[in-house]
């Protein structure tokens, strides 16, 4: 059997929400981030950032101010214990239908052939729609967290994940104890 993987998201659900996080000093992890994702580190799952940034489309990010973010933000993982095995992102804007934008699968997939795991045998984490319909299209436990953009997308009911949790530390809670009870996550 190989190596299980949680496929998260970054804005909302690892890091504080911003309207298009451009500046290095604004990253910050939500509270109880780090502790979560290390609880599921312990609990076997290996760790992907997979994340839709428009903003770069757009023009109100660049490649350099994303790839100092993401490094801010492995860099407080770290300091966290937490290692993070990959983050994937799609730049393009929404309307111009790419493969790899979530809720397409892409991303996904090419993660899945790099580590070498079964995509119906993760889960994926996030505080959006896009996040709980591309569980669904990769075949993967979906997870909303009522952070970021978590609580409007639960008051639409518009999406219907398999697991709703208040942050990533009560996702962890009780993906835990699903497991700890034999009711898996698959």
């Amino acid at each position: 059997m190989s190596r299980r993987y949680a496929l998260l998201d970054r804005d909302g659900t690892i890091l504080t929400k911003h309207h298009y996080l451009s500046r290095v000093e604004d990253v910050a992890l939500l509270p109880g981030a780090g502790a979560a994702l290390r609880r599921l580190q312990r609990l076997g799952f290996g760790l992907i950032v997979i994340t839709n940034q428009s903003g770069i489309g757009r023009g109100l990010v660049t490649l350099e101010q994303l790839a100092q973010i993401h490094a801010r933000m492995l860099q407080l993982l770290e300091a966290a214990h937490v290692a993070v095995e990959a983050v994937y992102f799609c730049p393009h804007l929404p309307e111009e239908g790419c493969a790899c934008r979530k809720p397409a699968p892409l991303l996904a997939y090419e993660a899945a052939r790099r580590f070498g795991f079964a995509l119906e045998e993760s889960l994926v984490i996030g505080d959006n729609a896009c996040d709980v319909e591309f569980g669904r299209q990769i075949g993967a436990f979906s997870v909303l967290v009522r952070t970021g953009e978590g609580h409007r997308v639960c008051g639409e009911g518009a999406v219907a994940p398999d697991l709703v949790a208040a942050n990533l530390a009560d996702a962890v809670a009780q993906l835990g104890r699903r497991l700890h009870h034999g009711a898996g996550v698959r």
